[in-house]
């Protein structure tokens, strides 16, 4: 029986050995990234400086620190609401860097099979 497709000895082609090896080096490189990424970390304010919020790469809260003059026993939802900004404006950092960092090792893929806007 003949044998249909495929290459003859198994061999791939150059042009998809050397695809491959890019693709391993893509991957490599990205790992490196993530986990640089995740040892660092962002910084934001709220109300004037009033809360700062420090997030990991991990997506964790590493501190909240408060000014005494935003520490309202009698208005504790705008605290509250300060937080949540803080917080939100140090993911929203970390998110950025982290999707410009890889979208700069996978940006040659350009939309490469529908990848080039996952990062």
């Amino acid at each position: 029986m003949a044998k249909r497709g495929g290459f003859p000895g198994g061999n791939m082609p150059g042009n998809m050995n050397n695809l491959m090896k890019q693709a391993q080096r893509m991957q490599k490189q990205m790992e490196d990234k993530t986990k640089e990424m995740e040892e660092k970390q962002w910084e934001a304010t709220a109300g004037g400086g009033a809360v700062t919020v420090t997030v990991s790469g991990k997506k964790e809260v590493v501190s909240v620190k408060l000014s005494k003059e935003v520490v309202d026993p009698d208005d504790i939802e705008m605290l509250e609401d300060l937080i949540v900004a803080a917080t939100n404006e140090a993911l929203r950092k970390m998110e950025e860097e982290s999707a410009s960092a890889m979208n700069s090792i996978a940006g040659g893929l350009g939309n490469f099979g529908g990848l080039g806007g996952l990062f």
